[in-house]
């Protein structure tokens, strides 16, 4: 038997204007998104904000549904629409944002595992390392591609 470790790196951020200003400007879009949030069971309101590498800014938020599971995340309703509008651009960066009783959370939320894997499903068909941007009120954190999130990605087809 040999033990092995998975290190992973991020930045960790006080506030998000201490960001690079373009990752600034996706964060900001991230926490504009919770406003179309449809969160009238959880009133968690999740926002997404992708950066493509046309320039172009695609926000998405959660949309819930009485159906439990057929509601959607913020990070994969930006993702799909991104993906479906311009198939062509790469996702070169996401932030995602939480707002809990209308203020920003504290902590930022983590995406779930299938918004990771659709993320690395993006990542791989890019061929270029997608920045995942967490925003929360006390503390953000940057982290440079999708495996520092999603270590061990399942890809084996």
């Amino acid at each position: 038997m040999t033990q092995k470790e998975i290190n992973i790196r991020y930045r960790e951020f006080i506030s998000p204007d201490e960001l690079q200003e373009e990752d600034r400007i996706l964060a900001d879009a991230a926490v504009r998104a919770t406003r179309n949030s449809y969160s009238p069971y959880s009133r968690f309101k999740v926002g997404a904000a992708i950066r493509l590498s046309n320039g172009e800014i695609i926000k998405g938020s959660n949309q819930e549904n009485i159906a439990y599971p057929s509601g959607l995340c913020a990070e994969r309703t930006a993702m799909f629409y991104a993906h479906a509008v311009f198939p062509d651009a790469a996702m070169e960066a996401i932030a995602i944002a939480a707002v809990k009783d209308g203020n920003l959370c504290g902590k930022p939320a983590s995406p779930c595992g299938a918004c990771r894997q659709v993320m690395a499903e993006y990542q791989k068909q890019s061929g270029i390392p997608m920045k995942i941007i967490l925003v929360g009120a006390e503390r953000t954190y940057v982290f440079d591609k999708v495996e520092d999130i999603l270590p061990l990605i399942f890809d084996s087809l």
